[in-house]
């Protein structure tokens, strides 16, 4: 390995965390004016015309049978149509965003547990122990951001945040099990033509479809289409790829201390010392969860 490409991998793990904590960024700027479903359909199509052009314009190749097609598509729904979907919905329900991030933060400890059964992955005591200090590190974090939810409403806001959670999970262990290696560009084509299979009809059932198209909501849908969706992604599945699971998870715990930033840079929002204190944790914990 060359040292050009050496410290590319290097950084991709950095990389991968910035661009992923400004997609909060970008879906704070578009709900507004759109409903979240809608939101992520027209997102899914976009992608899935852009990618399919590249991959057509480079002559990718495409799976060579159904099965293996059906495992990436399955991978694909977890880990966008189940994520994002339960996030933006529980976010338009009115659940807190910090709750939200400590309910998705809970999927490094549970792709630890989950690695061990289904990858057969070793997770040392280090590693337990830097996967909680991290997430102690994310409460911090998320702590000012809580707030106060009716106790009736709580269960009905809560279900999408998990089945986020449960989507991500699931999603990163199936992928590093049943199809790690793919290429980048038909594949993805795949994983989101199947991610907007799904959300489709949910979307035309429960939801008005209808879009505010200005600036701001074009910026956003951009952003994610460009940044999150082909760029985030593409290093997510690298990472996944040529790392274990509980390696690729941790990262996750510096999402929300990366987005907090962004959110003060940007809109101006607080950070408060438990904040910055939690940063530090959050930190420390993905660098003592990381593999040897």
């Amino acid at each position: 390995m060359n040292p050009a490409t050496r410290h590319l991998g290097q950084l991709a793990p950095l990389l991968f965390v910035l661009l992923w904590s400004s997609g909060f960024i970008g879906a704070k700027l578009g709900l507004p004016y759109a409903e979240p479903l809608t939101f992520l359909l027209i997102r899914y199509l976009c992608v899935i015309v852009l990618l399919a052009l590249i991959a057509t314009a480079m002559a990718a190749p495409w799976p060579r049978d159904l099965r293996q097609t059906l495992h990436i598509a399955a991978s694909g729904v977890l880990i966008h149509a189940l994520y994002l979907g339960g996030v933006f919905t529980a976010i338009h329900r009115g659940l807190p965003a910090g709750i939200t991030a400590l309910i998705v933060g809970l999927q490094p400890l549970l792709t630890a547990i989950g690695a061990g059964v289904v990858l057969a992955e070793r997770v040392s005591p280090r590693q337990w122990a830097g996967l909680g200090l991290g997430f102690v590190g994310v409460a911090l974090v998320v702590a000012h951001k809580t707030g106060a939810v009716p106790a009736a409403q709580l269960g009905a806001m809560m279900l999408p945040a998990l089945l986020a959670l449960l989507g991500i999970t699931l999603g990163t262990l199936y992928q590093k099990r049943f199809c790690p290696h793919f290429d980048l560009r038909t594949g993805s084509v795949i994983q989101f033509l199947a991610s907007a299979l799904l959300t489709a009809p949910f979307a035309f059932a429960h939801e008005t479809m209808h879009v505010t198209w200005n600036p701001q909501f074009l910026f956003a849908l951009g952003w994610l289409v460009l940044v999150l969706s082909i760029g985030a992604i593409t290093l997510l599945n690298l990472l996944i790829r040529s790392g274990s699971a509980v390696n690729v998870a941790r990262l996750f715990y510096l999402t929300p201390p990366t987005t907090a930033v962004l959110a003060w840079a940007i809109f101006g929002e607080t950070l408060t010392g438990l904040a910055l204190g939690g940063m530090v944790l959050a930190v420390a914990g993905v660098w003592m969860a990381r593999a040897r």
